[in-house]
């Protein structure tokens, strides 16, 4: 692949990425020399100790913060060449995220809060309301539509998260510890399910997770370690 392009194939690539950030008279390099590539359906786990720099990561690469060097491509488009307008409607069209706290707005019910990127994105009511039903029964959740979270369990919520993550039918999901408050069995549901959506409709999933057994069943894992990247 170039080192200026990303490939057609990919739906997230970086090349040489690195962030340094100045404390005092120091500069502190947290990443360096980053390279990545995810394809349409791969499910890819990177794994790391805390304060290693995965939330940094997972930020550079959506697009929320800009690297110190190299450069990232997502859809097509290479984010820092991109203003912060372009890089929003960007992230809501081909980005969905899903975090360890699922953030859904409490007073809003289960179908609204799935709704909501479809909203944003100027997606007429009725369709946007259509398609977010069709993915919470997907997730298993039809009979919790008008639910609001605090009537929900945790793996509800969770669930309720991933189909408004997926509703935009983005290329990639990024998953911020998605198993870190549940229960095991809880757990292994939402993984069967991000297999069941890598395999049917082949959304990529970039998984940061200290949880190891959630780790294995991607097809690859990553440890970040001393700012790398290193396949484990």
């Amino acid at each position: 692949m170039s080192e200026s392009r990303m490939s057609d194939k990919a739906v997230l690539s970086c090349r040489n990425l690195g962030k340094s950030y100045d404390e005092g008279p120091e500069s502190v390099k947290v990443l360096s020399g980053l390279n990545l590539e995810l394809h349409p359906g791969e499910r890819v786990a990177i794994v790391g100790s805390s304060g290693s720099g995965k939330s940094t990561l997972l930020n550079l690469l959506g697009g929320l913060d800009t690297p110190t060097e190299g450069s990232v491509w997502l859809a097509g488009e290479e984010l820092s060449a991109l203003g912060e307008r372009a890089r929003g409607l960007l992230r809501n069209r081909a980005l969905g995220f899903v975090y360890q706290f699922h953030h859904l707005l409490a007073e809003f019910t289960a179908l609204e809060n799935a709704c909501m990127p479809l909203l944003i994105g100027k997606t007429p009511i009725p369709e946007a309301r259509e398609r977010a039903e069709a993915l919470l029964k997907r997730v298993g959740l039809g009979h919790r539509l008008n639910h609001k979270p605090a009537e929900l369990s945790g793996g509800e919520r969770q669930r309720v998260a991933i189909a408004r993550a997926l509703v935009n039918r983005p290329g990639l999901v990024m998953l911020d510890e998605p198993t870190g408050n549940l229960d095991h069995h809880t757990a292994q549901g939402i993984q069967e399910l991000m297999q069941e959506l890598s395999s049917h409709s082949q959304t990529a999933f970039l998984v940061v997770t200290h949880d190891l057994n959630l780790a294995r069943q991607m097809d690859r894992v990553l440890r970040l370690e001393d700012g790398h990247l290193v396949a484990i």
